[in-house]
């Protein structure tokens, strides 16, 4: 009988980290970059309507592009979420343009505002907070802004700027009656990314943060990805995570970082998942619509295969 009952302790526990992992990842939201009418079509059978689908800024895409991604996002049942990269735009007339643009062809109610990293910038705009308290925004019907994160700090700006940037632009939003949510940076380190948002939160900002993943990708991707975005990060590092050595040019999936956070996510107030799609929109949806779904075995150690559904 002992013998049962620590077996069904075993299941219960398994049954409760699972429901845990799959709290975490509700509600998750995905990044793409440039998606073709083709992806857009392929979230319909994979992705629940109203999901937040973030469109990043690629230097080289042109408005009518961005706005079209958009339009595509809002008539399949998706939230469009467009990257407004500020130092990309000679004038705030030209971020006017695209704001009315993006909201009579799409409906856009979000947007992330990031400085983006042109050097120099296009006009005499340079942060994201310049956008933030010049009204625009609120003026096309914007109701949240998205601002970016970095758990492991940014490799061109000191931490104590980092700090004074993000508190001016929370106490900017406040006082202009934008809500605010952040978007954190990809980062392999579950501890470098739990300290960030407990420092955060020791500080009073009781900001929703949408934690950045990196969603099934192979490791020369992810490596690839992690040195253009600046992310401290090397084959050492990312090997201590999700197993990302095993083969190296297998897919790889951030089970041991979600498991990970899940376990911390109710000492650290607002958070859910964002997942970059490195490794592909689809396959990203895929793998995070099954987590968020409960169809996940847990392994020993720290963590966890996707399974299809029975």
């Amino acid at each position: 009988m002992k013998t049962v009952a620590l077996a069904m302790t075993d299941q219960e526990e398994r049954a409760d980290a699972i429901r845990t992992i799959s709290g975490f990842v509700h509600g998750y939201s995905i990044e793409a970059t440039r998606p073709s009418a083709d992806d857009i079509a392929g979230l319909g059978g994979i992705v629940p309507k109203g999901t937040s689908v973030y469109v990043s800024a690629v230097p080289t895409q042109r408005e009518d592009e961005a706005v079209e991604h958009a339009s595509r996002l809002r008539r399949a049942g998706f939230e469009p979420v467009p990257h407004i990269a500020v130092r990309a735009f000679a004038s705030a007339n030209e971020i006017d343009r695209f704001l009315a643009r993006l909201a009579a062809d799409a409906g856009v109610r979000q947007v992330l505002v990031i400085a983006g990293d042109r050097d120099p910038p296009a006009g005499s705009l340079r942060s994201a907070l310049d956008v933030i308290d010049s009204g625009l925004l609120q003026r096309h019907g914007v109701l949240e802004a998205g601002i970016a994160g970095y758990p492991e700090g940014h490799p061109r700006i000191p931490g104590h700027e980092l700090d004074r940037a993000l508190a001016d632009k929370i106490a900017t939003a406040e006082a202009t009656g934008l809500r605010l949510h952040i978007v954190t940076q990809f980062c392999f380190d579950a501890d470098a990314i739990i300290g960030w948002i407990r420092r955060l939160r020791d500080f009073g900002f009781d900001v929703p943060v949408r934690i950045g993943l990196a969603g099934p990708t192979s490791l020369p991707t992810l490596m690839r990805y992690a040195s253009r975005c600046g992310v401290p990060a090397s084959v050492h590092g990312l090997a201590r995570h999700a197993g990302l050595m095993r083969q190296l040019f297998a897919m790889s999936a951030p089970d041991a970082l979600v498991r990970a956070l899940a376990a911390e996510r109710e000492r650290l107030g607002d958070v859910q998942a964002h997942f970059f799609s490195f490794g592909g929109l689809a396959r990203t949806a895929r793998w995070a619509s099954a987590v968020e779904l409960g169809h996940i075995a847990l392994e020993p150690g720290q963590g966890f295969r996707v399974e299809p559904a029975g």
